[in-house]
């Protein structure tokens, strides 16, 4: 079990270090017990600000889903510097917390330097969270040496220990990307006692968001670096679409609602009803941009998987894109596979599949990269230009991460687990997919102008606390050389 950075320690040790009211605010008897109990997380970076989240919730399991709140408003305060000692606080604010949002917090302070460090930290009366670290985006032209990136996906609670991400945490990141599969709607685990019965409405999800935030290890994850998340089915229900009916108005709404309250989104998210905008751009400097898609909501079957709107969005952004790398952050498997497989992925869109594969190429994108979670199963793969030649010319790289948790221990090979894309091999008639390995874990990236490197970390067991993490597999891709290098 690797141990966390000293930086990271402290930042876990700051909220109850520094328990005295913040500066002019005059301390006063605690109305609640410890509101905290979720922690602290941060996304959406940009040049000039960041989210702040956090949710009040003394009794997160509250079969109501209030999470032990009153029913009325409380105001919660922020604060933001440059060190963590919070001797250098350059942006203070509050917030007032509702029960109709679950009491959460979404706090956007601007005007902040790009391409920096800070620490944030919230406080309710006597109560003072935990601290974490964050940074804002680089200016749009800025030169950036590098940047490292973990992806995770598939986490279910009763499944295992969030081993994964404690080592994740403790890499220590500058982003993570949440590629879907946040929780598990329907939670049968047999390690860990899960968080009460599936959800179908809005009490039941936030709830069940609650008891996702109660780990430890999620916990440190999300307190050492930003986070930029995009949903895929469990977050409502198994294998749900948008043109399916598979899922009524009125659950789909209240899983939207509940996933805007417990993610670290910005306000101009908030879902109407049934319908919430993921899709959205990331710039990091002159480095990268990142285009998170949503392959859920307004897909059809037989047709496309991201909608004309979305997918028209994406390839003006390849256009209009001068970053070295463009990455793609999405939920299901992108490479074309022979035979089986084919469920819940891009092989059941080939149409949008090629349109956007030939839309980066004829943009000029000078590096094109997929990163993608739901497998359960670590892939690196090459993107053939024609999928009906797979050892043909290539145009692009996915990096497929594994489940933090799903899929059981997972062995060197055999089955996925029940991830929604199913994988009837190895690669062996597929030559453009280069690895695979069946185990839990994330995928640390770190992009530099030259060059990307992948290296797929794995749990050795999740059925045990604290088991050895280690790499499975190293890959490089040079710049302007689509495909994979083993290391």
């Amino acid at each position: 079990m690797p141990r966390l950075p000293r930086r990271t320690v402290l930042l876990g040790a700051l909220g109850g270090a520094l328990s005295g009211a913040l500066p002019g605010v005059v301390p006063r008897a605690p109305a609640l017990p410890d509101p905290f109990t979720l922690g602290v997380a941060s996304g959406d970076p940009a040049p000039d600000g960041v989210v702040l989240w956090t949710r009040l919730a003394p009794r997160p399991d509250a079969e109501d889903g209030r999470g032990g709140m009153p029913d009325r408003a409380v105001d919660v305060e922020w604060e933001l510097a440059e060190d963590e000692g919070f001797t250098r606080v350059v942006r203070r604010g509050t917030e007032t917390a509702t029960a109709q949002e679950a009491h959460t917090v979404h706090a956007e302070p601007g005007g902040l330097a790009p391409g920096r460090e800070y620490f944030y930290r919230f406080r309710t009366g006597t109560h003072l969270s935990p601290a974490a670290r964050t940074r804002t985006a680089p200016a749009p032209d800025a030169a950036v040496p590098a940047l490292t990136v973990a992806t995770a996906s598939c986490a279910k609670f009763g499944a295992g220990y969030f081993t994964a991400y404690r080592a994740l945490a403790a890499d220590e990141p500058d982003l993570v990307l949440h590629l879907g599969d946040y929780f598990y709607e329907a939670d049968d685990g047999d390690v860990r006692e899960t968080g009460g019965p599936e959800p179908t409405d809005l009490a039941g999800y936030r709830r069940t968001h609650a008891h996702q935030k109660s780990d430890p290890d999620l916990l440190a994850a999300h307190a050492v670096a930003p986070w930029v998340v995009v949903w895929d089915d469990h977050e409502v229900v198994n294998n749900w679409a948008g043109g399916d009916g598979s899922v009524s108005p009125d659950r789909r709404a209240a899983a939207f609602r509940a996933y805007w309250e417990h993610m670290p989104l910005r306000r101009a998210s908030v879902p109407r009803g049934p319908d919430l905008q993921l899709y959205r751009r990331i710039g990091w400097g002159s480095l990268a941009t990142f285009h998170m898609l949503d392959t859920r909501q307004y897909r059809m079957k037989g047709g496309s998987i991201t909608g004309a709107e979305q997918e028209r969005w994406l390839l003006d952004g390849f256009r209009a894109s001068t970053a070295g790398w463009d990455v793609l952050g999405q939920q299901v498997f992108f490479a074309p596979r022979s035979g089986g497989g084919k469920r819940q992925t891009w092989d059941e869109h080939p149409e949008s599949r090629g349109r956007i594969q030939q839309g980066w190429v004829d943009a000029g994108v000078r590096n094109a990269v997929v990163l993608t979670g739901d497998e359960h199963v670590h892939h690196a793969n090459e993107l053939p230009a024609d999928p009906d030649e797979p050892d043909g010319p290539v145009v692009g790289t996915e990096l497929v991460t594994t489940s933090v948790t799903s899929g059981g221990d997972g062995s060197d090979g055999g089955d996925d687990g029940d991830g929604g894309g199913e994988d009837d091999g190895d690669g062996g008639d597929d030559p453009h997919l280069r690895f695979r390995v069946d185990r839990r874990g994330y995928v640390l990236a770190r992009f530099e102008p030259q060059q990307l490197r992948a290296d797929f970390r794995t749990v050795e067991r999740v059925s045990e606390r604290d088991a050895p993490v280690g790499t499975a597999a190293s890959f490089v891709v040079p710049d302007r050389e689509p495909g994979l290098h083993a290391l």
